[in-house]
């Protein structure tokens, strides 16, 4: 016993000495001072620059250039002076197919080489110039649409003939069915909606393959017709309507939803310090009779396949799974792994179950601190707000850096066929709104586009160091915010566990002490512990990148390198998440620096690894079927109201005026368990902090009166230990 306990002592100190016993330790330490002040120095500076960026971004940007679509011009459509007219038409759509991807040209702020016209509605019909336009004494305003034609013309006054007005592209020779997706007429491939039978019999232009167009805009829009599944699908305006509309009739019954969710959640936590022991017993059981079951269930159809010749050699390599279902030696591999699986977890049980015990009974004391401070349990509140303007934030910023940089035009010859055009100077800039076709006469197809943003001026030469700029303060800000959040609950259940006399001697509100606390003395400390996540982060948004843009190029060493370095990466994220969980406990208990608390608390749980495996698990399976219950439950009880299944009589709502009755069941279903890993989240705070708080009372103290316990009566009778009473003379 000695030798053995001797070996323990060797085997820990490899991980530092266990704490000593300190007599004026009570709690978290109140009298502390500032931590990682260097750190708390840069953060300010970082978030003081993303300021400045945003105030800039906001300055020199326009997010108009991509939320509203333009037209030749250089006017926005849907808003101003074009208000009732939100959609841009192209007048000559095979252009933009011919030339370019029609969508990727129409999102990125691209020009096609053709004239653009806000419209109020995009055509629906094939059409194009009859014969009889050409005619003399024919008026181009009976055969042309007015809405279609540049604003600045007008039909019912112009004087010139139907050519005239097709050449210089005051108005379009013709049109296909389009629909408007993100405010701009594309074509609607869906259907035969393309198919040459469909075509008016005089749809033929001088030049112009027919079939070999509608190809090219079928590949322009992708494979099948890209924007088939945004546009022809499902109108994107009207179903959006309908949800609108589901959602202002059924807003109370969400609502209510999700109260229901949030009161399972916080009586599920708080009941757990009387079901825990029942739930965890009967999960292990449960997780152990389905290893049984299978057991049962491959050795059954190992012993009916007893007559089958099949084997592997008769198989050999195919994807019908099937197939190797047949093969016995299939279910007999089936059947010998399930067995030593099976074999694990029994001895595990058997050897571990006086630590499953104390697992269960720190899930019971969690659920005794949440009941002593409740408002613990509102928290995620704060952090979720906090991360909500770090998201706006970055969102905005984002948008404005991408469009800033005033926007530079360009005299283009739309049609290098008509005339001579020649005259227009390579890059020679214009003005949309002062430009004149009439300035270059032997080029009557000379138009003024948009061409790209100014990228001129040393903001507008570094936006993509902004944008690097602008993630990486981002994700910097949300790690923080987190960590903030940890540290907070940390030192909340912390003083709920070093109180000797609970709940007596529980600090009168706990959690704004610990917030402010973490505030004042820890900001350079929760910086330091989220700059270190964020590298990894961007490190591996780096190794993302770079295999988007290169993956077509890459062989199969390059592919697996990379996989390999994304996987170490993720691992290493990971592996700073778990020891800055922990840090932040030490912090918040003992107010010292982060790389000190950190190793502290690496050193305390290596100590102390197999505990930390068995609750970590124990807990993971509990709050796993916690998570299950609360979702499940309310997803199963909005199910069968939604869909009218269950009848509330007394009450307006009626299910057949919903238009899609799923919206609400997957908006409460969401809601649910966001709702559920909010609360959960606080209680896994919970566990870590208080098994920390274990731990270390386990090292510091004895039992004696000298350095008594602080843990719960259940945890010292598991450990067969107590506090001794003091000596009466």
């Amino acid at each position: 016993m000695g030798r053995k306990k001797q070996e323990e002592e060797q085997n820990n100190s490899e991980y530092g000495e266990p704490a000593q016993y300190d007599p004026t330790f009570t709690g978290p330490i109140h009298n502390r001072s500032c931590t990682d002040i260097i750190c708390c120095v840069l953060f300010m500076l970082i978030i003081a620059g993303y300021m400045v960026v945003g105030v800039l971004a906001w300055l020199y940007g326009d997010p108009r250039h991509v939320l509203y679509p333009r037209n030749s011009t250089g006017m926005f459509c849907g808003v101003g002076q074009n208000n009732d007219k939100p959609s841009v038409m192209y007048f000559d759509i095979i252009k933009c197919a011919t030339a370019t991807n029609i969508m990727a040209a129409a999102l990125q702020g691209l020009q096609c080489p053709t004239t653009q016209v806000c419209v109020k509605t995009c055509p629906s019909e094939f059409w194009i110039l009859p014969p009889s336009a050409h005619f003399p004494g024919a008026k181009p305003a009976d055969f042309f649409n007015q809405d279609y034609c540049v604003p600045s013309f007008q039909l019912k006054d112009t004087k010139y003939s139907a050519m005239d007005i097709g050449n210089k592209e005051l108005c379009p020779l013709f049109y296909m069915p389009t629909t408007s997706v993100l405010g701009r007429c594309l074509p609607s491939l869906g259907g035969n909606a393309y198919n040459p039978s469909n075509f008016p019999s005089n749809f033929t232009l001088p030049g112009l393959d027919v079939n070999g167009t509608l190809a090219a805009i079928r590949n322009a829009t992708g494979a099948g017709g890209a924007t088939n599944d945004v546009t022809n699908s499902f109108n994107i305006k009207d179903v959006g309507l309908r949800i609108f509309e589901d959602f202002a009739k059924s807003w109370q019954w969400i609502v209510a939803g999700l109260v229901i969710a949030m009161v399972v959640s916080v009586l599920f936590l708080l009941l757990l310090r009387f079901t825990a022991p029942v739930l965890v017993w009967v999960l292990i059981i449960g997780v152990l009779a389905v290893g049984a079951f299978g057991i049962w269930y491959c050795y059954n159809e190992y012993m009916s396949l007893a007559s089958s010749s099949l084997n592997f050699s008769n198989v050999g390599l195919t994807t019908n799974v099937q197939v190797y279902l047949q093969v016995r030696d299939t279910w007999l591999a089936f059947l010998i792994i399930l067995c030593v699986v099976e074999a694990i977890l029994l001895l595990a049980l058997i050897f571990l179950r006086t630590r499953i015990l104390i697992a269960i009974a720190l899930i019971q004391e969690t659920s005794k601190a949440l009941g002593h401070m409740m408002s613990t349990l509102f928290y995620p509140i704060v952090t979720f707000v906090l991360l909500l303007v770090c998201v706006s934030y970055w969102g905005i910023t984002a948008l404005y850096l991408a469009t800033s940089g005033a926007p530079v035009y360009k005299v283009v010859a739309m049609n290098t066929s008509q005339g001579d055009c020649s005259v227009i100077r390579a890059n020679e800039t214009c003005d949309p709104e002062m430009f004149n076709s009439t300035q270059y006469p032997t080029c009557p197809s000379a138009r003024c586009v948009f061409i790209n943003y100014n990228t001129e001026g040393l903001f507008q030469r570094n936006l993509f160091n902004l944008q690097i700029y602008n993630v990486f303060a981002f994700l910097w800000c949300v790690n923080f915010v987190i960590a903030l959040g940890h540290c907070t609950l940390a030192g909340a259940f912390g003083s709920y566990y070093w109180a000797f006399s609970k709940p007596a001697d529980i600090p009168t509100f706990p959690l704004i002490q610990s917030f402010m606390r973490a505030l004042r003395y820890h900001v350079g400390s929760l910086a330091f512990g989220a700059l270190i996540l964020t590298l990894v982060q961007m490190v591996r948004i780096i190794l993302e990148y770079l295999d988007h843009k290169f993956k077509e190029a890459q062989n199969p060493c390059t592919r697996f390198i990379m996989c390999c370095l994304k996987c170490c990466f993720w691992c290493l994220e990971k592996f700073i998440k778990f020891i800055n969980r922990n840090a932040y406990i030490m912090i918040a208990i003992y107010g010292k620096n982060f790389c000190v608390s950190a190793k502290n608390a690496f050193s305390l749980l290596m100590r102390n690894i197999i505990r930390v495996v068995v609750l970590d698990k124990v807990t993971d399976l509990l709050l796993f079927f916690g998570k299950l219950l609360v979702v499940g439950g309310v997803g199963v009880l909005a199910f069968f109201f939604f869909s009218g299944r269950i009848q509330t009589p007394g009450t307006t709502f009626e299910t057949a005026a919903l238009n899609y009755y799923w919206m609400p069941i997957i908006t409460v279903v969401f809601g649910a368990y966001l709702i559920a890993h909010g609360f959960f989240s606080v209680y896994n705070m919970g566990v870590d902090t208080l098994f920390l708080c274990f731990l270390e009372d386990l090292e510091r103290n004895d039992g004696s009166p000298e350095k008594p316990y602080f843990m719960s009566k259940n945890l010292m009778k598991i450990l067969n230990k107590k506090n001794k009473a003091p000596k009466t003379s």
